[in-house]
């Protein structure tokens, strides 16, 4: 059974996570969860309220994380997605998250990243020359790494399907899936 990898932390977008979770889960595939160390992952919620500028968080589920980036072998695995939320604020930071995201842009093999998941994908030096979505207020992060801001839903680029947010999820996923069966069928 083909493997994917996520890669997240605490205050992961609860849906951006949980959606591309189960959905691969679904369709026969074998899901490993990486976070800087192995622990109860705490995710968080993003709503809009009327007459705030930005969006509001409040706790959301938890998840246990299976493996620790640096102990992340990428050659066993057949893509990676970059859930959104505040996770990537701070994962991006990290050298081995950014080495296991390396590997599968440069390799050109399936790579998903939603809301603030291109950030990761910018601090590894990925984006410059490709066309990415991302949540919107992050336009300028993507262009500061040389790549194309696109505001859009299920935004590809080779191998690269990006997206704003949770409610791009058919589109964003959908086109990930597309690509997913094609190098790797469950």
């Amino acid at each position: 059974m083909p493997k994917v990898l996520i890669l997240t932390g605490d205050a992961a977008e609860d849906l951006e996570f949980f959606y591309p979770y189960q959905r691969l889960l679904e369709e026969g595939y074998e899901v490993d969860v990486a976070a800087p160390s192995v622990k109860k992952l705490q995710f968080v919620v993003h709503d809009f309220v009327d007459g705030f500028d930005t969006y509001t968080e409040k706790p959301g589920h938890s998840w246990p994380a299976d493996i620790a980036f640096s102990d992340v072998n990428v050659d066993d695995y057949v893509a990676v997605v970059v859930p959104g939320g505040r996770a990537p604020e701070y994962i991006r930071n990290d050298p081995d998250a950014q080495r296991i995201v390396k590997h599968f842009m440069d390799g050109g093999a399936p790579t998903a990243a939603l809301c603030h998941g291109p950030l990761l994908l910018a601090a590894a030096k990925t984006l410059d020359g490709r066309r990415s979505s991302a949540y919107p207020a992050l336009a300028v992060d993507v262009e500061t790494a040389g790549g194309t801001f696109v505001d859009g839903a299920g935004v590809v680029d080779g191998n690269l399907v990006t997206g704003r947010a949770w409610p791009d999820h058919p589109q964003w996923f959908g086109a990930f899936m597309e690509q997913l069966r094609k190098v790797a069928p469950a």
